[in-house]
């Protein structure tokens, strides 16, 4: 993950899980995503998931929690796919809002 769209950037953060398709009628997923930031700026993980509906342009999925500099964090991330190339290769960009509640 970068911060912007240019594939030469700095990572800002990894992420691993799984995305699970359905694909009866239309493409689905649903998304259990974990990002790992262990940069200078942000240190910890944040737990995504949620059903990502692919034939909206927006979507939007839980944070359902995190580590390090995003404990127990909660709210909400905004999915639009970017740019996709059929069936092989899609980029997310992805908005990421997080609440206070301690």
């Amino acid at each position: 993950m970068t911060k912007d769209t240019n594939l030469h950037s700095p990572p800002a953060a990894r992420a691993q899980g799984f995305d699970f398709y359905n694909i009866k009628n239309t493409y689905n997923a649903w998304f259990a995503y974990t990002l790992l930031f262990n940069s200078s700026e942000y240190k910890g993980t944040l737990n995504i998931m949620g059903a990502d509906i692919m034939a909206q342009e927006t979507r939007d999925l839980s944070v359902a929690g995190g580590t390090g500099d995003f404990f127990m964090a909660r709210g909400v991330v905004t999915l639009r796919t970017d740019v996709a190339q059929g069936d092989y290769y899609f980029r997310l960009q992805m908005d990421i809002k997080l609440y206070e509640c301690y």
